[in-house]
C-alpha cells in the first residue's frame, strides 16, 4: 500500500488548553498511530519514520511534546510527567480510532502513564522505545549532563552538529546538519535547541524517583493492550537486565533488541527500527 509521503500540520489542544503541533502522514481513514519523541527532541525525530509507517497503510500523528519544538511552553514552567501523560490523553481523544502510541523515552514514560491509569486512554498497542520502569542512572546523567551543556548555544548548525556526534560516538556517520536545524531555533546571533530550559528544573536529582518504578510498572500492568519495548542493543538507559525485569513483571509485554542502537533508537538505526516494529503491529492487526 503507497500514500503521499509529504507531511501535513495540525494542531491538537493538551492539558489546559496547552497547543500542541504535529505532523502528519498518510490517508485520514487509515488506523492512526502517534509517534512521540524523547526530552530535548522534536516531532522531527520521526521525519524517516513517519513518511514509511504511511506507505505501509497507518495514518500518522507525531506532535511536539509541551515545550518542545513549536508546540506552546507550560506556562507556569511546570514539565512533571502527569503533565505529559495528561496532554496524550487529550491527543488520543481528539484523534480516536484507538490508535496505537509508540513513544521514545520522555513520550514513552507518558503514554504508559496514559495508557494504564485513570483515566485510561483508550488505545490499541503500546511501543516503549529504549524506556522501561526504571532507567539505568547512569545513561540518564549522562543525557541530562549534555542538555545542561551550552545554555548560551551554539555560533552556528555546524557547530551544534559537532557538539551532538561528540556525544553519540556510536553513530556511523557524521550528524547532519541540516536535519539538526529542526531542534534549534535562532536567539539573537546564537542558535539554542528548540525545547523549554526550564524542563531541565524537572530532571535536576531526579533520575529515579522513589516509588516512580513501581507505578509505572503498575500502569503496565493495567494498560489492557499488548505492550512491545524496543531497546537500543547497546543503550546506558535501558541495559538487557532492565528490559527482562520489566517483561518478567508485565505479562503481556515483550522486547526486541535493535543492534548497534544506543538510546536514540529511531535515530541511530532507523530502519533496523522499523523492521522491529512491523512485525508487531502487523501482529495486532
Amino acid at each position: 500500500m503507497t500514500a503521499d509521503a509529504r507531511s501535513r500540520s495540525r494542531s491538537f489542544v493538551g492539558r489546559d488548553g496547552t497547543r500542541l503541533e504535529a505532523e502528519m502522514w498518510g490517508e485520514a481513514s487509515a488506523p492512526p498511530i502517534v509517534l512521540l519523541h524523547g526530552g530535548g527532541q522534536t516531532r522531527h525525530a520521526w521525519d524517516r519514520t513517519g513518511p514509511r509507517l504511511a506507505a505501509l497503510g497507518w495514518r500518522v500523528v507525531a506532535p511536539d511534546l509541551r515545550g518542545h519544538g513549536t508546540s506552546q511552553w507550560s506556562s507556569d514552567g511546570a514539565y512533571d510527567l502527569d503533565l505529559f501523560a495528561d496532554d496524550v490523553r487529550a491527543l488520543v481523544a481528539q484523534l480516536g480510532g484507538r490508535p496505537v502510541l509508540v513513544g521514545a523515552s520522555l513520550g514513552g514514560l507518558s503514554s504508559l502513564l496514559a495508557a494504564g491509569e485513570a483515566p485510561r486512554a483508550a488505545i490499541r498497542a503500546l511501543v516503549l522505545v529504549d524506556v522501561a520502569h526504571r532507567p539505568d542512572p547512569r545513561g540518564v546523567r549522562r543525557i541530562v549532563e549534555f542538555m545542561r551543556r551550552r545554555p548560551d548555544g551554539f555560533a552556528s548548525v555546524e557547530e551544534a552538529a559537532a557538539v551532538v556526534s561528540a556525544h553519540l560516538p556510536h553513530r556511523t556517520r557524521p550528524y547532519d546538519p541540516e536535519g539538526l536545524r529542526n531542534n534549534l531555533r535562532r536567539q539573537g546571533d546564537r542558535w539554542v535547541w528548540h525545547w523549554d530550559p526550564r524542563m531541565l528544573h524537572s530532571f535536576e536529582g531526579r533520575t529515579d524517583p522513589p516509588g516512580m518504578a513501581e507505578r509505572l510498572l503498575d500502569a503496565a500492568r493495567h494498560a489492557d493492550v499488548p505492550i512491545l519495548l524496543i531497546r537500543g542493543g547497546v543503550s546506558d538507559v535501558v541495559p538487557e537486565d532492565i528490559a527482562e525485569e520489566f517483561c518478567d513483571k508485565v505479562p503481556h509485554a515483550r522486547y526486541v533488541e535493535v543492534g548497534d542502537a544506543g538510546h536514540m533508537v529511531v535515530g541511530d538505526r532507523n530502519e533496523p527500527f522499523i523492521d522491529a516494529l512491523v512485525p508487531f503491529l502487523e501482529g495486532i492487526g
